[in-house]
Order: C-alpha cells, then sequence, then structure tokens
C-alpha cells in the first residue's frame, strides 16, 4: 500500500486485515503464484494488538482470498519486523520446510496507539536496573545525538536529502509499480459537523514534501525541549503495509520467474537500549562476514531509520 500519516491520513480508519491483505493479495498476484501453494504468510508488526492483534497474520491471509489452508504467522521485532519475516522465510526454505512463502510488515498506528495496554508493562527488576529498555524511540534518538556530538545542521540537512531523494524517484515514477492503490474509509474533521467520514483512493505516500530545504526544516521545534530531534529529521507516523513473494531460487527458476533480488543472508546485534539506533553498526560487520565480504563490495546500501541521527 502506499504510507499514510498517521490520525489524519486516508487510514486512520482502516483495519490492520484490510491494509496487510490487499497487499499480500497483490504481491500473490504479481508474483503469477497461486494463493494455494503459498505454504506460510509471515507478517511483521510492531505493535500486534487491538487492529494489528489476534495473530494479524492469519487475518491478512483470509481477507488476500488465501484458501483456509494458508496459514498465517506474526512476527514483532519493532522496527525491523517486516525484515524480520523475509529472513524467516527464506530460513524455512533453507530448512526445506517449504517453497513459497509470502513475508511483509504492517502498522495501523491510527489504530493502536492511543489504545495501546500499558498494564504491568514494566518489570521492576528491569526498571530498576535497565529502565531504558522502556524509553521511547526519541529519548534514544537525543541520547544518540548527545552522545556521539551530532549536530542539529547535520541531521537536518541528512533529512531534508532524504526528502529531496524521495521526491525527484516520485517525479520518475519509480515508486508505481511497486505501490498498489487502494479505496478505503477516511475520517475527517468538519468544524461546522464535527467527526465525519469519505471515501478515498490512495495511489502514492503521503509523507512526501516536494520543496523541502536545509532552510525549511532548520527552523522547526525541536520535539522536546532543548532537544535537536525536530520534523525535519525524523519520519512521520505512518500507517500502511507490504508484502513480497518468498520462493526458492530453483521453483522460480523452473517456473521461468524473474525475482526482484536475492536472499543472501541476516544478522542481527544487541547493543545498549538507550542506543538502539546504532544497532547496524554491529550487525553490518557480523553480515559481511558471514558471506566473505568487505563495505566495499556493496554497491548500494540502505538503512532504514526513524530518525537521521541514526
Amino acid at each position: 500500500t502506499p504510507l499514510a500519516k498517521s490520525w489524519r491520513g486516508a487510514f486512520n480508519m482502516t483495519h490492520g486485515a484490510t491494509l496487510g491483505g490487499h497487499a499480500v493479495k497483490h504481491a500473490i498476484a504479481r508474483a503469477g503464484i497461486d494463493a494455494a501453494h503459498v505454504e506460510d504468510v509471515i507478517m511483521g508488526c510492531a505493535n500486534p494488538e487491538g487492529a494489528t492483534g489476534a495473530n494479524i497474520a492469519r487475518q491478512i491471509a483470509l481477507m488476500a482470498d488465501c484458501p483456509i489452508t494458508v496459514s498465517g504467522m506474526t512476527i514483532n521485532r519493532f522496527c525491523s519486523s517486516g525484515l524480520q519475516t523475509i529472513a524467516t522465510a527464506a530460513q524455512r526454505i533453507l530448512a526445506n520446510e517449504g517453497d513459497i512463502y509470502v513475508a511483509g510488515g504492517l502498522e495501523a498506528i491510527s489504530c493502536t496507539a492511543q489504545e495501546m495496554n500499558k498494564h504491568m508493562l514494566a518489570d521492576p527488576w528491569l526498571e530498576k536496573n535497565k529502565p531504558e529498555v522502556y524509553w521511547a524511540m526519541l529519548q534514544t534518538a537525543e541520547q544518540v545525538a548527545k552522545r556521539y556530538n551530532i549536530s542539529r545542521e547535520a541531521m537536518d540537512q541528512y533529512g531534508a536529502a532524504s526528502q529531496q531523494k524521495a521526491s525527484a524517484a516520485l517525479e520518475k515514477g519509480l515508486f508505481k509499480d511497486e505501490i498498489a492503490p487502494i479505496t478505503v474509509t477516511q475520517g475527517v474533521i468538519d468544524k461546522v459537523m464535527g467527526m465525519m467520514t469519505k471515501q478515498v483512493t490512495v495511489s502514492a505516500d503521503e509523507g512526501l514534501r516536494e520543496g523541502t530545504t536545509i532552510e525549511s526544516v532548520s527552523g522547526i521545534k525541536p520535539a522536546m525541549p532543548g532537544g535537536v530531534i525536530a520534523a525535519g529529521n525524523a519520519s512521520q507516523f505512518s500507517d500502511g503495509a507490504g508484502a513480497c513473494v518468498v520462493m526458492s531460487e530453483a521453483l522460480a527458476s523452473k517456473r521461468g520467474l524473474k525475482p526482484l533480488g536475492r536472499f543472501l543472508g541476516f544478522a542481527v546485534a544487541g547493543c545498549e537500549p538507550d542506543e538502539m539506533g546504532i544497532g547496524p553498526i554491529y550487525a553490518i560487520p557480523k553480515l559481511l562476514k558471514q558471506n566473505g565480504l568487505t563495505m566495499d563490495d556493496i554497491g548500494l546500501w540502505e538503512l532504514n531509520e526513524a530518525f537521521a541521527v541514526q
């Protein structure tokens, strides 16, 4: 799906099963396979409760018109939940558990963030000895900026460049093939009538701000008093879903299918929770070593992070 702004965007009344089902259904169709041949639908979700709870992956499989025999599994590794599903699917293929999987991720922040279950959220021992594990991402981003002396100007430059690259890609139509337009019911506030709804068709991401410059973001008020993280150097909250078909290379070749990419490996690494955003610094060297590669062997790096400081 496209990505919509949380709360005020097009998906603010759309259930996670609808978003995920749309993405999975189109991924299966575009791959040219029969949904009955999918071994499992594996979906990642950082907040698997409420509108994205109750094993949302199984609900998504049903919404995608998969046969009742196609199962579903929801995975949570916070921000990397969706990436983890692709790795899990590939690993299951390598283990000869199946040949075809659907992997992806979703969030319906508009429908979940305001009513999250926080009953007994913190363990007393952890709260006393490692309270940072419960910090919000914003707190960890400020910590990284302070600990590693990363300036607001450097972050704003990175944020503006990100918007400029995305806008240029949109103008060239580079996102068109990977987005499946969807029609949903959106909640809107009318100054006279109050809460109302309308039907909208979404075909492009809502977060792109064409014309963004370093000058236009440098004056934005920081999210925390005295802080350096602001809307111009951090990503917005978004609702949306994405999915892809993961298949054994032998089967793809047999069927004459052209893969979009190949899975070569996966690595994770832990770090101090108060600076969780630097995790790739530790994970990437592990992955390179596993594959006998160096930094110079990689032609294109893509780091998906919430804050420019990361």
